[in-house]
């Protein structure tokens, strides 16, 4: 009986510690989940600005941008300054952000950046990457192409982007990653006039390319690689 009486003290020594004993079950456990507001509205205002619906050369102010997303200005005017650190915004004092006015010659630059970053990389990973491994990303060149045959900008940008962070990653090299994925996503901002009518019909044609591509690198073409990644990467500045 004594063992018993100081088994009884233990446990409820434990139980004052608010430790778990073999006698009661355990309460689940609960995944609190937090959404960024912040981050809802910086997706929406990419998505608003690679599919054109905020002009070039505009200025737009938080408030009136937190009034058709439904939500306070704060959060607006902090995605507004992520967007002019990467570049798609400038800061306009006392009035709000303008969409900045991009030429050929910039996206022409970014490609040109783009091309001396990735094809060396993708040469590499041609030499060593086995052709199943290609083979996993087909799903990611088709989101691609579903998105293009639906003429969904803001969508094609995000799965373009997907399929080549993918690809770069196999390298094992995550500022690689950061840094290519930042010059991607500065080269899909909308030009200064005409430009979203013009991407839109060329969406297919650079959706095939991601095909195209996984294929030359299953077969270890080395030359058909870098002639592909070279002419998608003007395409995107055209």
């Amino acid at each position: 009986m004594p063992e018993q009486a100081g088994a009884q003290a233990r446990r409820s020594a434990g139980e004052a510690r608010g430790e778990h004993t073999h006698g009661e079950p355990e309460a689940p456990r609960r995944t609190v989940r937090r959404t960024s507001v912040r981050g809802q509205i910086l997706d929406a205002l990419r998505a608003a600005l690679v599919g054109g619906e905020l002009t070039p050369g505009e200025v737009y102010s938080a408030p009136v941008l937190a009034e058709r997303f439904g939500v306070s200005a704060t959060p607006v005017r902090e995605a507004m300054q992520q967007l002019a650190a990467e570049g798609a915004v400038e800061v306009v004092p006392n009035r709000g952000f303008r969409v900045t006015e991009r030429s050929g010659q910039e996206l022409a630059e970014l490609a040109e950046v783009r091309a001396l970053i990735e094809v060396p990389v993708m040469l590499r990973l041609a030499r060593s990457v086995p052709a199943a491994r290609w083979a996993e990303l087909r799903p990611l060149a088709e989101a691609t192409a579903a998105a293009a045959a639906g003429g969904d900008l803001a969508r094609y940008a995000e799965c373009d982007r997907a399929f080549h962070g993918a690809v770069l990653s196999l390298a094992g090299n995550q500022q690689l990653v950061q840094v290519a994925g930042d010059l991607h996503r500065r080269s899909q901002w909308p030009l200064v006039s005409g430009p979203v009518a013009g991407r839109r019909a060329d969406l297919v044609a650079d959706a095939a390319e991601h095909m195209a591509l996984l294929d030359a690198l299953a077969a270890q073409d080395l030359g058909v690689v870098s002639a592909l990644v070279r002419e998608h990467f003007k395409g995107a500045a055209a």
